[in-house]
């Protein structure tokens, strides 16, 4: 149940129409209000407050004619500014970057000011009559709507100014590290563990994997799809009150074909249909992947940028490295974070989840790699990324993170040395190997 609120939150925040909506609903409140307001007290808001409008039903009728129509066709060009920074956005950086546009609250909130004030225009204009023996104006809610024109256009000229720095690829970039880093904080907590009782240390023996992997039931999937969410505790609880072990065969980001192995159940005696049913509803899976527990798709966003940017009809080193320094960025915060271990245990010390889990070196994987075999031609983009790997090397504790920083340290000096054609730039390169490696030693010292 929790994930299926977690993804029905992940769409709505992607979506145009949530934060509109919620305006209109407002709006339309506020518009019946108003008129009610109007409606019993018309005489004594003309007489006291001398801002509201004191025009006739012929004058209110025509002022909120000409509102409602030009925010409805304000509204068409800020859907067609929209329209034409997705297209850009999905053209030169990516078309999974359209998310990040989509999730974009500002303009959410541009579309709903214009279609509001349009909305409100046309309830306030139906209550005006004109007849000479019951003529009413609203002339508190024809002075409110005047108020909310007059705020759309201050709305407007900002939407412009949004746009124009939005669709900036340093800022795109700089958008989606932001995320990127927040998925870091939320997935990998500094406290992660404080406040409660930790699982032992020492992982199961190899022949007890080694069995459960060879006598568990599988449970296969009912559906085709990524991994979007995997409900944890849900899994933890199953565990517990069937007396079993389940073990993940896929994480979060996976691609999983219906009737393929979804997890694995120990011992298989126990397993029954209700359990694997029970199994399939802790997965969420989807048309594509989502960043709610998948910290490889964010990266990726940011590696795909890169490797765009590298390619001959783009070639734009520049933004390569802008993407380079904001991976470096979150690898420094990454490699300072607690690792949660992939065995599970409950307060009884049974082991229960065996899960994927995400490592430094598996993040590590997803930044560099598609990178360095792009920009091995690329003496600028060699250099950055050897200067970045010594900058997250100072804040590497771990002997795996450590080795994981050298061998792709390795790898980059080594593609440099057969890509780049002057001796002068392979030297550069071999410098900042060398500074890697004075980095990693360092660090090694200190964590001794």
């Amino acid at each position: 149940m929790k994930v299926q609120i977690f993804k029905t939150w992940n769409y709505v925040r992607y979506s145009f129409w949530f934060l509109p909506a919620v305006m209109i609903a407002g709006v339309v409140a506020l518009a019946f209000t108003t008129v009610a307001l109007d409606q019993r007290a018309t005489d004594w808001l003309t007489a006291n407050w001398g801002w509201t409008f004191t025009g006739g039903a012929e004058g209110a009728s025509s002022l909120l004619g000409v509102i409602a129509g030009s925010m409805i066709t304000i509204a068409g060009v800020v859907f067609s500014m929209t329209l034409v920074a997705l297209s850009l956005a999905s053209s030169q950086l990516g078309p999974r970057l359209l998310r990040t546009f989509m999730r974009d609250t500002t303009t959410q909130v541009v579309l709903g000011v214009f279609v509001a004030t349009f909305l409100y225009c046309l309830i306030v204009l139906r209550t005006i009559r004109r007849a000479d023996e019951v003529t009413f104006v609203p002339h508190l809610s024809v002075s409110l709507g005047v108020l909310l024109a007059v705020l759309s256009v201050g709305v407007l000229i900002y939407f412009i100014h949004h746009v124009s720095i939005s669709i900036q690829a340093n800022e795109i970039v700089a958008r989606v590290a932001k995320e990127l880093i927040g998925e870091i904080n939320h997935l990998f907590p500094k406290d992660l563990g404080q406040g409660e009782r930790r699982a032992p240390i020492e992982p199961p023996d190899a022949s007890f994997l080694d069995a459960l992997e060879r006598d568990a039931c599988p449970v296969d999937a009912t559906g085709d799809g990524y991994i979007q969410f995997i409900d944890g505790d849900a899994l933890m609880a199953l565990a517990m009150q069937e007396d079993v072990i389940i073990r993940l065969t896929g994480g979060p980001g996976h691609y999983v074909v219906a009737g393929s192995p979804l997890a694995l159940v120990w011992p298989a005696t126990r397993m029954t249909d209700p359990i694997a049913e029970r199994i399939n509803s802790a997965f969420v899976m989807g048309s594509q992947r989502t960043s709610g527990q998948d910290i490889e798709f964010v990266i990726n966003q940011l590696v795909e940028i890169a490797v765009r940017a590298l390619s001959p009809g783009v070639n734009d080193p520049f933004t390569a490295v802008t993407c380079v320094d904001h991976l470096g960025s979150a690898l420094c915060r990454l490699v300072q974070q607690d690792m949660p271990s992939p065995f599970r245990y409950d307060t009884q010390e049974q082991l229960r989840v065996i899960a994927l889990v995400v490592t430094f070196p598996d993040a590590m994987d997803a930044a560099f790699n598609q990178i360095r075999q792009y920009g091995r031609s690329s003496a600028a983009l060699t250099i950055r990324q050897l200067e970045t790997i010594a900058v997250v090397a100072r804040f590497a504790h771990r002997p795996e993170d450590r080795d994981a920083l050298l061998r792709h340290a390795k790898m980059i000096a080594r593609g440099a040395r057969e890509g780049l054609p002057e001796r002068e730039d392979r030297k550069r390169v071999e410098d900042r190997y060398q500074s890697v490696s004075q980095a990693l030693s360092e660090s090694a010292d200190s964590a001794t």
